[in-house]
Protein backbone atom coordinates (compact mmCIF):
# COMPACT_ATOMS: atom_id res chain seq x y z
CA UNK A 1 0.00 0.00 0.00
CA UNK A 2 3.02 2.31 0.50
CA UNK A 3 5.43 2.49 -2.43
CA UNK A 4 9.05 1.92 -1.35
CA UNK A 5 10.10 4.98 -3.35
CA UNK A 6 8.06 7.28 -1.07
CA UNK A 7 9.99 9.17 1.65
CA UNK A 8 8.06 9.11 4.93
CA UNK A 9 9.39 10.62 8.15
CA UNK A 10 9.45 8.23 11.09
CA UNK A 11 7.41 10.72 13.11
CA UNK A 12 4.50 10.71 10.63
CA UNK A 13 1.41 8.80 11.74
CA UNK A 14 -0.15 6.71 8.99
CA UNK A 15 -3.51 5.00 9.47
CA UNK A 16 -4.61 1.61 8.22
CA UNK A 17 -5.21 0.85 4.54
CA UNK A 18 -3.53 4.09 3.46
CA UNK A 19 -2.10 4.12 -0.06
CA UNK A 20 0.94 6.29 -0.77
CA UNK A 21 2.35 6.43 -4.28
CA UNK A 22 5.95 6.70 -5.48
CA UNK A 23 8.06 9.80 -4.88
CA UNK A 24 5.76 11.23 -2.20
CA UNK A 25 7.38 13.11 0.66
CA UNK A 26 5.60 12.95 4.02
CA UNK A 27 7.15 15.05 6.77
CA UNK A 28 7.03 14.89 10.56
CA UNK A 29 3.92 16.10 12.40
CA UNK A 30 1.75 14.67 9.65
CA UNK A 31 -1.23 12.43 10.44
CA UNK A 32 -3.07 10.57 7.67
CA UNK A 33 -6.37 8.85 8.44
CA UNK A 34 -7.53 5.38 7.50
CA UNK A 35 -8.22 4.56 3.87
CA UNK A 36 -6.80 7.75 2.38
CA UNK A 37 -5.25 7.29 -1.06
CA UNK A 38 -2.32 9.50 -2.08
CA UNK A 39 -1.02 9.49 -5.64
CA UNK A 40 2.60 9.92 -6.72
CA UNK A 41 4.68 13.07 -6.24
CA UNK A 42 2.57 14.50 -3.39
CA UNK A 43 4.35 16.58 -0.72
CA UNK A 44 2.77 16.88 2.74
CA UNK A 45 4.42 18.99 5.44
CA UNK A 46 3.31 19.41 9.02
CA UNK A 47 1.75 20.09 11.34
CA UNK A 48 -0.99 18.64 9.16
CA UNK A 49 -3.87 16.30 9.97
CA UNK A 50 -5.68 14.55 7.12
CA UNK A 51 -8.77 12.51 7.93
CA UNK A 52 -10.10 9.24 6.56
CA UNK A 53 -11.13 8.26 3.07
CA UNK A 54 -9.57 11.16 1.20
CA UNK A 55 -8.28 10.90 -2.36
CA UNK A 56 -5.25 13.08 -3.16
CA UNK A 57 -4.00 13.04 -6.73
CA UNK A 58 -0.46 13.66 -8.06
CA UNK A 59 1.61 16.78 -7.46
CA UNK A 60 -0.46 18.25 -4.63
CA UNK A 61 1.35 20.32 -1.99
CA UNK A 62 -0.31 20.26 1.43
CA UNK A 63 0.78 21.96 4.64
CA UNK A 64 3.58 24.11 3.23
CA UNK A 65 4.56 27.33 5.00
CA UNK A 66 2.00 30.13 4.57
CA UNK A 67 2.73 32.62 1.81
CA UNK A 68 2.71 35.53 4.22
CA UNK A 69 5.72 37.83 4.57
CA UNK A 70 4.92 38.25 8.26
CA UNK A 71 5.29 34.53 8.90
CA UNK A 72 8.57 33.91 10.74
CA UNK A 73 8.18 30.23 11.57
CA UNK A 74 6.93 30.85 15.10
CA UNK A 75 3.48 30.51 16.64
CA UNK A 76 0.74 28.04 15.87
CA UNK A 77 0.54 27.01 12.22
CA UNK A 78 -1.32 23.91 11.08
CA UNK A 79 -3.52 22.43 8.38
CA UNK A 80 -6.60 20.30 9.05
CA UNK A 81 -8.37 18.31 6.32
CA UNK A 82 -11.49 16.29 7.12
CA UNK A 83 -12.86 13.08 5.62
CA UNK A 84 -13.90 12.03 2.14
CA UNK A 85 -12.38 14.89 0.17
CA UNK A 86 -11.06 14.66 -3.38
CA UNK A 87 -8.09 16.87 -4.25
CA UNK A 88 -7.20 16.76 -7.91
CA UNK A 89 -3.79 17.37 -9.50
CA UNK A 90 -1.53 20.27 -8.48
CA UNK A 91 -3.67 21.60 -5.61
CA UNK A 92 -1.91 23.59 -2.90
CA UNK A 93 -3.19 24.26 0.61
CA UNK A 94 -1.00 26.23 3.05
CA UNK A 95 -0.96 26.10 6.84
CA UNK A 96 -2.39 28.88 8.99
CA UNK A 97 -0.62 31.73 10.75
CA UNK A 98 -0.64 32.74 14.39
CA UNK A 99 -2.09 36.12 13.47
CA UNK A 100 -4.97 34.53 11.58
CA UNK A 101 -6.05 31.91 14.09
CA UNK A 102 -3.27 29.42 13.42
CA UNK A 103 -5.19 26.99 11.21
CA UNK A 104 -6.27 26.43 7.63
CA UNK A 105 -9.20 24.02 7.59
CA UNK A 106 -10.99 21.99 4.91
CA UNK A 107 -14.10 20.10 6.01
CA UNK A 108 -15.60 16.89 4.62
CA UNK A 109 -16.69 15.66 1.20
CA UNK A 110 -15.28 18.57 -0.78
CA UNK A 111 -14.54 18.26 -4.51
CA UNK A 112 -11.38 20.29 -5.18
CA UNK A 113 -10.37 20.29 -8.84
CA UNK A 114 -6.94 20.74 -10.44
CA UNK A 115 -4.69 23.73 -9.68
CA UNK A 116 -6.86 25.07 -6.86
CA UNK A 117 -4.99 27.14 -4.25
CA UNK A 118 -6.28 27.61 -0.69
CA UNK A 119 -4.14 30.09 1.20
CA UNK A 120 -3.30 30.45 4.89
CA UNK A 121 -6.04 30.77 7.50
CA UNK A 122 -8.86 29.88 5.11
CA UNK A 123 -11.81 28.03 6.60
CA UNK A 124 -13.69 25.89 4.10
CA UNK A 125 -16.79 23.96 5.13
CA UNK A 126 -18.12 20.71 3.70
CA UNK A 127 -19.67 19.56 0.40
CA UNK A 128 -18.18 22.45 -1.59
CA UNK A 129 -16.98 22.36 -5.20
CA UNK A 130 -13.95 24.34 -6.34
CA UNK A 131 -13.55 24.12 -10.13
CA UNK A 132 -10.15 24.25 -11.84
CA UNK A 133 -7.85 27.13 -10.85
CA UNK A 134 -10.18 28.61 -8.24
CA UNK A 135 -8.03 30.56 -5.77
CA UNK A 136 -8.59 31.76 -2.22
CA UNK A 137 -6.39 34.47 -0.76
CA UNK A 138 -5.68 34.38 2.97
CA UNK A 139 -8.34 34.48 5.69
CA UNK A 140 -11.25 33.57 3.38
CA UNK A 141 -14.19 31.54 4.70
CA UNK A 142 -16.36 29.37 2.45
CA UNK A 143 -19.55 27.86 3.86
CA UNK A 144 -21.09 24.46 3.08
CA UNK A 145 -22.31 23.59 -0.42
CA UNK A 146 -20.80 26.67 -2.07
CA UNK A 147 -19.58 26.27 -5.65
CA UNK A 148 -16.71 28.30 -7.11
CA UNK A 149 -16.49 28.24 -10.89
CA UNK A 150 -13.21 27.80 -12.73
CA UNK A 151 -10.66 30.61 -12.37
CA UNK A 152 -12.66 32.31 -9.61
CA UNK A 153 -10.42 34.50 -7.46
CA UNK A 154 -11.45 35.48 -3.94
CA UNK A 155 -9.88 38.47 -2.17
CA UNK A 156 -8.51 38.05 1.32
CA UNK A 157 -10.93 38.23 4.27
CA UNK A 158 -14.00 37.64 2.08
CA UNK A 159 -16.81 35.32 3.15
CA UNK A 160 -18.63 33.03 0.74
CA UNK A 161 -22.06 31.96 1.94
CA UNK A 162 -23.63 28.51 1.85
CA UNK A 163 -25.24 27.32 -1.40
CA UNK A 164 -23.81 30.28 -3.31
CA UNK A 165 -22.41 29.96 -6.83
CA UNK A 166 -19.76 31.90 -8.74
CA UNK A 167 -19.51 31.81 -12.53
CA UNK A 168 -16.26 31.18 -14.39
CA UNK A 169 -13.54 33.82 -13.94
CA UNK A 170 -15.41 35.72 -11.24
CA UNK A 171 -13.30 38.11 -9.16
CA UNK A 172 -14.82 38.34 -5.70
CA UNK A 173 -13.78 41.30 -3.54
CA UNK A 174 -16.78 41.47 -1.20
CA UNK A 175 -18.83 38.95 0.75
CA UNK A 176 -21.22 36.70 -1.20
CA UNK A 177 -24.42 36.03 0.76
CA UNK A 178 -25.83 32.51 0.98
CA UNK A 179 -27.93 31.24 -1.95
CA UNK A 180 -26.73 33.99 -4.33
CA UNK A 181 -25.10 33.60 -7.75
CA UNK A 182 -22.36 36.03 -8.78
CA UNK A 183 -20.43 36.63 -11.99
CA UNK A 184 -17.93 39.03 -13.50
CA UNK A 185 -14.84 41.09 -12.73
CA UNK A 186 -15.59 42.42 -10.25
CA UNK A 187 -18.31 39.97 -9.26
CA UNK A 188 -21.88 41.25 -9.22
CA UNK A 189 -25.06 39.44 -8.17
CA UNK A 190 -26.85 37.56 -10.95
CA UNK A 191 -29.83 36.04 -9.20
CA UNK A 192 -30.74 33.38 -6.70
CA UNK A 193 -29.15 29.92 -7.04
CA UNK A 194 -32.56 28.30 -7.49
CA UNK A 195 -31.34 25.21 -9.32
CA UNK A 196 -28.79 24.54 -6.57
CA UNK A 197 -31.47 24.95 -3.93
CA UNK A 198 -33.79 22.51 -5.67
CA UNK A 199 -31.00 19.96 -6.03
CA UNK A 200 -30.31 20.15 -2.31
CA UNK A 201 -33.91 19.60 -1.28
CA UNK A 202 -35.13 23.10 -0.44
CA UNK A 203 -38.91 23.09 -0.57
CA UNK A 204 -41.08 25.36 -2.71
CA UNK A 205 -42.00 27.68 0.17
CA UNK A 206 -38.36 28.20 1.22
CA UNK A 207 -37.27 29.00 -2.33
CA UNK A 208 -40.12 31.47 -2.81
CA UNK A 209 -39.29 33.16 0.50
CA UNK A 210 -35.67 33.51 -0.60
CA UNK A 211 -36.74 34.89 -3.98
CA UNK A 212 -38.72 37.60 -2.23
CA UNK A 213 -35.81 38.31 0.14
CA UNK A 214 -33.41 38.56 -2.80
CA UNK A 215 -35.75 41.03 -4.52
CA UNK A 216 -35.96 43.13 -1.36
CA UNK A 217 -32.17 43.39 -1.04
CA UNK A 218 -31.18 43.65 -4.68
CA UNK A 219 -34.06 44.96 -6.78
CA UNK A 220 -36.32 47.20 -4.73
CA UNK A 221 -33.90 50.14 -4.61
CA UNK A 222 -33.72 50.20 -0.83
CA UNK A 223 -30.78 51.11 1.33
CA UNK A 224 -29.31 47.90 2.70
CA UNK A 225 -30.24 48.70 6.30
CA UNK A 226 -33.83 49.40 5.24
CA UNK A 227 -34.00 46.17 3.24
CA UNK A 228 -32.78 44.14 6.21
CA UNK A 229 -35.25 45.87 8.50
CA UNK A 230 -38.06 45.02 6.10
CA UNK A 231 -37.03 41.35 6.15
CA UNK A 232 -37.01 40.99 9.92
CA UNK A 233 -40.62 39.73 10.21
CA UNK A 234 -39.91 37.09 7.54
CA UNK A 235 -36.97 35.65 9.52
CA UNK A 236 -39.33 34.19 12.11
CA UNK A 237 -41.16 32.27 9.37
CA UNK A 238 -38.23 31.11 7.22
CA UNK A 239 -34.94 29.71 8.54
CA UNK A 240 -33.38 30.19 5.10
CA UNK A 241 -34.25 33.90 5.03
CA UNK A 242 -33.01 34.24 8.62
CA UNK A 243 -29.64 32.80 7.56
CA UNK A 244 -29.54 35.16 4.57
CA UNK A 245 -30.24 38.21 6.75
CA UNK A 246 -27.86 37.12 9.51
CA UNK A 247 -24.99 36.72 7.05
CA UNK A 248 -25.54 40.15 5.50
CA UNK A 249 -25.91 41.83 8.88
CA UNK A 250 -22.58 40.36 10.06
CA UNK A 251 -20.65 41.37 6.93
CA UNK A 252 -17.64 43.57 7.62
CA UNK A 253 -16.44 43.95 4.02
CA UNK A 254 -19.87 44.64 2.59
CA UNK A 255 -21.70 42.33 0.19
CA UNK A 256 -21.66 42.06 -3.59
CA UNK A 257 -24.47 44.34 -4.70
Amino acid sequence: MIDPRAVIDDAARIGSKVEIGPYCIIGPDVEIGDGTRIGPHVVIQGPTRIGAGNRILPFCSLGADPQDKKYDGTGESRLEIGDGNTLREFCSINRGTAGGGGVTRLGDDNWIMAYVHIAHDCLVGSHTVFANNATLAGHVSVDDYAILGGFTGVHQFCRIGAYSFSAISSVIVKDVPPYVMVAGNTAAPSGLNREGLRRHGFDHDSINALRRAYKTVYRDGLLLRDALQQLQPVCAESAAVARFVEFISASERGIVR
